[in-house]
């Protein structure tokens, strides 16, 4: 039985979401995992209250009276509060009581807490928030998402290693395609970081390396290399690309609401609704750490939670700690330019 835990108390909402994500994971998924749900217990059992029909033999509660809060310094509160949710929860998983972790709260102190207490593979430097978008044909990596802004070319290389080894192993990508987001894709585009990334990648025998790509090329086929698997780049650019993206479901349905009103309700367009809705792709894995854990948006539904939930259950079932090792392990020091 794959056993995940989730911080009850990290969303913007909870523990709302992230119990009702609970509730829904257990009734609507394989019943191969159990949940501990992390934090306040009066508060989470009253939100139970509302699901009396839950099998409460998959579910169960540890007590964290404490919170780290969205504004606070993450790696002042990871040391500051060891009985908030999101440390006992990591704590758990660091004592291999659970396989997994989840949370939607602080992501810098996610990000330190799973550095500190689960550790990095050998090999790894800086863990990497990764970031499924839904593209054309598929799912496309972006990688970092968020946790690191100011990244090494050595970095960056792992940034791809890692990405790699989780569309391979989740996505069912034999050889996954990696592209490094640029401003063109010319070899001397770029600052420097980015040009001795690129020489750098180029020389990865493990690693598919198409080349730099553009914005345009991120979820949208390019007319040379097709669809990419796994998109590099720091986090400060990820996660704009990230919140950008986000923007285009509330764009898409604005724009039909002015034009359409009645378009909005249609079954014909559900499916282009569920294709934009951020919720569908749950979390985003912290790629590097050992472990298992999953970072999701502050303002996640409980239909995120849910799907974060199957992303972990997911991860543990197909080996991903285990295979990041053993991938991270066949690289000796990385070449210079």
């Amino acid at each position: 039985m794959i056993r995940i835990a989730l911080d009850a108390m990290g969303g913007d909402g909870a523990p709302a979401p992230e119990v009702d994500g609970a509730v829904l994971a257990l009734r609507e998924l394989p019943s191969d995992f159990e949940l501990i749900l992390v934090g306040r217990e009066p508060d989470i059992e009253a939100r139970l209250l509302r699901h009396r029909d839950v099998d409460r033999s998959r579910l169960r509660i540890v007590p964290a009276p404490d919170v780290i809060g969205m504004a606070e310094r993450p790696l002042a509160a990871v040391r500051k509060k060891p009985n908030s949710s999101l440390v006992v929860g990591l704590n758990l998983h660091r004592t291999g009581e659970v396989d997994a972790f989840i949370s939607a709260g602080n992501t810098g102190a996610t990000l330190a807490g799973a550095t500190i207490l689960l550790g990095l593979h050998d090999g790894v430097d800086r863990a990497a928030v990764a970031s499924p978008f839904p593209a054309v044909k598929g799912t496309v990596l972006v990688v970092d998402a968020g946790a690191n802004v100011d990244c090494t070319s050595k970095e960056l290389v792992n940034f791809a290693r890692l990405g790699t080894v989780y569309m391979r192993d989740l996505m069912g990508v034999a050889e996954p395609k990696v592209g490094l987001l640029n401003i063109g894709e010319e070899d001397e585009k770029g600052g420097t970081v980015i040009r001795e990334t690129h020489m750098l990648l180029k020389r990865q025998p493990r690693i598919r390396y198409v080349g730099n790509i553009e914005g345009r090329d991120i979820v949208v086929p390019h007319p040379s290399h097709g669809q990419v698997d796994v998109v590099v780049c720091d986090g400060f650019v990820g996660n704009v690309v990230l919140k950008f993206y986000e923007s285009m479901g509330g764009l898409v349905t604005e724009l039909i609401r002015r034009e359409s009103p009645a378009l909005l309700e249609s079954r014909e367009l559900q499916p282009l609704r569920h294709f934009l809705d951020p919720s569908t792709y749950g979390g985003g894995p912290l790629l590097g750490v050992r472990g298992v854990a999953i970072i999701c948006h502050g303002a996640s539904t409980s239909i995120a939670i849910q799907n974060a939930i199957q992303r972990a259950v997911d991860s543990v079932r197909n080996g991903l700690s285990a295979h990041t090792a053993a991938e991270m392990a066949l690289y000796e020091a990385p070449a210079t330019v």
